[in-house]
């Protein structure tokens, strides 16, 4: 298993498994499939662009195939760059039951670190997600608040719960 920072050239590995992600736990997402699945392979591309403040991580199996993403990304705002946030993390069906999860988080908060004056790093995840509750948990995070009625997909709403971890 190997873990690194994601480049443009990993675009079609990325948007394989983002799509996935969007299509499979859809209530996960703050995004949808039918919405990123249109995306031209150049954006991705552009997104996946690394810098001091943003990067995506990619976990990949032995035989090269990508198995789980995360996104870090600071805030840019003057009074508000002491504060980076999780977004997109996934890992897929066949990855899952192996730590990776906490593999790519360990990372993540390793190399938000270097970023200079970054005090907290945020995140949420739906409230009923309870193994990704327990992953966050492990590693510090700590339940700042929920968001009810956070997402609504088919319907359905889905409360947020709140989550920081103080570095």
């Amino acid at each position: 298993m190997a873990i690194r920072i994601l480049q443009p050239s990993d675009a079609q590995l990325y948007q394989e498994v983002r799509l996935s992600a969007l299509k499979n736990d859809p209530q996960a997402f703050g995004s949808t499939y039918e919405r990123e699945v249109n995306f031209l392979l150049e954006t991705v591309a552009t997104r996946l662009e690394p810098t001091n403040d943003k990067f995506v991580l990619g976990a990949f199996h032995d035989d090269g195939s990508l198995v789980g993403i995360v996104t870090f990304m600071r805030d840019n705002s003057l009074k508000t760059s002491h504060k980076g946030s999780i977004f997109g993390m996934y890992v897929a069906p066949e990855g899952r039951g192996q730590g990776l999860g906490k593999l790519l988080m360990k990372e993540l908060i390793k190399r938000a670190k270097n970023c200079e004056g970054l005090e907290q790093i945020k995140l949420t995840v739906v409230s009923n997600n309870s193994s990704a509750k327990q992953l966050y948990k492990s590693l510090g995070f700590e339940l700042y608040g929920v968001e009810r009625n956070a997402l609504k997909f088919n319907g359905q709403y889905c409360d947020e719960d709140l989550m920081v971890l103080h570095i």
